[in-house]
Order: structure tokens, then sequence, then C-alpha cells
């Protein structure tokens, strides 16, 4: 998996800025209809209107910081000059500009999400088109779609292709340690290149439905599996921060470990698979449920669990306030416990009590139990997880 960013090499060496100007007072973008796209093309008349429909709001990103840059695509939200980007294009940045219609504007950063890899810019664009909002409810594979944005750097750049799938997920590191957390990802077929991160994913409506973000392959180039971020995912998210309210994702509460079969054998577990909880933090959703330390997690919400990953990935795809299905082993017995998922506003408070004491924690005996001197691979796939 890669992000469609293009880099741009600089010469001076420097560092990126630690702390983002905001601006605020920023204007609420709504959802769109219901409605479900129109009858889906069939000759290149649709897929011209489309284009002509959307390019002129979807902006080239260019970040730069004294030693390094980065192009990517952008997405006009709001007639404040609002727009919407993945976060990856301008981490570590400190100077911002977007270019559209044939005219460059300075911008600021509003402010970022990076475990959702989002980022919304603002920039005076003095009248310049607003992207039509979609509803990414109403994709199924097999819905037609167009990506736009800046491929390699190549403004207003098209390309229109299907749904591959739905509901894809993954969990990436970004370049400043942080994890952020994919969840019901877009495939498409449509090409997604690097430059073309925080780009439009429109549908047969020339209407929003998905953010470009990120593509699979073995260069560096698209070979004809892409991902998008749902517009509705992203435009929640969007909205909490033209807000300026710290942004807020379902959360279940529970430190977690990957199950491997080697990790099975040894504490004679009934699976070889799952997440298995090596603790729960204080007043959460998963406590309050009766999910308890030792448990093993096969499934959330229906969808299997095979890792700690997984697990993280399928609470994200949730709502905060959405009682969701877990299925967890407790010895031999197979259980299902409703759990109300909770907001991970309070995490972060609670995460850093947790790095103080991260030397107890290291000494408990469930961690120490399974790894071994010669053993850091395996123990790396049992590291402990908190969310």
């Amino acid at each position: 998996i890669a992000f469609a960013v293009a880099c741009i090499p600089t010469i001076a060496l420097g560092e990126g800025i630690s702390k983002l100007p905001a601006v605020s007072g920023q204007a609420t973008i709504s959802q769109a209809a219901t409605s479900r796209p129109a009858a889906e093309p069939t000759d290149t008349k649709t897929a011209e209107t489309v284009a002509s429909k959307v390019l002129p709001s979807v902006v080239s990103v260019k970040a730069t910081s004294d030693s390094s840059g980065s192009t990517g695509s952008g997405v006009v939200l709001n007639t404040n000059g609002d727009i919407l980007t993945n976060y990856h294009v301008i981490e570590g940045m400190d100077t911002f500009s977007i270019s559209v219609n044939d005219k460059e504007y300075e911008c600021t950063v509003v402010g970022t999400d990076p475990t959702s890899d989002l980022a919304v810019l603002h920039a005076d664009l003095k009248g310049d088109s607003l992207t039509p909002i979609g509803n990414s409810d109403n994709l199924a594979p097999g819905s037609w779609v167009m990506s736009v944005g800046s491929p390699f750097g190549l403004d207003h750049s098209v390309s229109a292709g299907i749904v591959s799938a739905l509901s894809r997920g993954d969990m990436l590191e970004t370049e400043g340690g942080e994890t952020t957390i994919y969840a019901n990802l877009i495939q498409v077929d449509a090409a997604i290149n690097p430059g073309n991160s925080g780009g439009a994913l429109v549908d047969s409506n020339g209407q929003l439905v998905g953010i470009c973000t990120l593509f699979s392959s073995d260069t560096k180039s698209f070979a004809g599996i892409g991902f998008a971020i749902p517009s509705n995912y992203a435009i929640d998210i969007a909205n909490q921060i033209l807000s300026g309210q710290q942004v807020k994702h379902a959360y279940i509460g529970l430190s977690m470990q990957t199950v491997t079969p080697r990790v099975a054998k040894r504490n004679d577990l009934s699976v070889d698979y799952g997440a298995y909880v090596a603790g729960l933090l204080d007043d959460s959703p998963a406590e309050g449920a009766g999910i308890k330390k030792g448990d093993v997690i096969v499934s959330i919400g229906g969808e299997r669990v095979v890792s700690a990953d997984a697990a993280i990935i399928a609470v994200r795809s949730h709502k905060i306030g959405e009682t969701v299905p877990v299925e967890i082993m407790r010895g031999e017995d197979r259980l299902t416990i409703n759990v109300t998922l909770g907001s991970d506003e309070t995490l972060s408070t609670k995460k850093e009590k947790e790095k103080n004491s991260k030397n107890e924690t290291n000494n408990d005996t469930d961690d120490k139990q399974d790894r071994t001197e010669d053993d850091d691979d395996s123990y790396r796939y049992y590291r402990q997880q908190n969310y």
C-alpha cells in the first residue's frame, strides 16, 4: 500500500513545523441527499459532462518545508474557501499553496486528523466552484466512478472506472509516528497515482463520494487497485475540524494483542487467531459491557477479527454510540457481548497516563511470558495496542 502523494526534492535542510496555524469560524458542510446516482454511463459523453462539472472545484496542493516538499490534490468544500485533502500531503510541511483554474493561492491549515489521514486547508478563492457532495453509502461494487486530481503534478486529470469492492481496511504509520486507521475504504480501478492524494472520487452525477488516498502496487505507480476514504466519513471529520472541536472517533477501550498460532499454543488458548484482551481501560465501553481480560475477540459487528489491527479497524468502521455485537472466546466458551461504542476524546489523557506507567506494564506477566530473547519477530505480532 502506498500514499498517492508526489514528493518534491529540495536542496536546503531543515525541519517542519510542530504546530499548524488554524482558521476559525468556518461553515459546516452539508451532506447530500440520499438519491442514488443517475443511470451508469455507457458513453464518453457522460464522462465529459461529469469531468466538466467537477474539474473547477478540485485543486492542486503544494506543500513545502526547508528540506522537502510534496504535491497532492484537494477538494473545495464551501464558499469560505475550505479545502479537504489528505493529512499525509501536508505532514511536516510549513508552507502551503493551491492552484485551481489557472490561479494560485497561498493557504493555511485549519486543522488535521492524522488518525483519519484528513486535513482541511483554507484559501481566499474569490468565488471559485464548489464540489457537489454526494452520499458514499449509495455506492456498490460495479458503481461508475471518476478520480479527479493531479497525478505526478499533472493538474486537472481524470480517470473513469468502477467500484471494485467496499469496506477495505488497513493501518499505516505516519512519518511522525502516529497510527492512521483506514476503515471502510472504497476500492476502485479508476487510476489513483502519486499526486492524486486528497483529490475527488465522484459518481455519475458528478458528486463527491470519496477522497482518493492510497494505491496498492509492486511499483510506485498505479496497478489497478486504488483506495478512497468514503465522503460521508471524510465530511464528518471535516465538519468537526471546521467547528474547532477535537475530532472524535468510536472506541471500545481495550488493550489488545494479536493472537498467532504460536501464541495460542504457549498460552493454551482455544483459538489461534483474533485479538487477545490484555487489559481494559477504566469505565470503558468494553468494561461496562462485560468483556474481561483474557478473552479473545474473534469478530466485531459480524466481521471476522484475525488480529489486534483488524479489531481496531473494525471498531473505527462504526459510529460513536452504535451498539455492535462482539464475539469472544472465553476459555472454550463462545460468547456474544453487545458493546455500545464510546468516544475516544478522553483516550488521549488515558494514553498519557499509561505512558507514564509503561515500565510497569512491560513487566506484566502476560507480556513477558510470550517473549524470548531470540523471538523479537514473534513478539512484534503480540504487541500491545490500546483503542
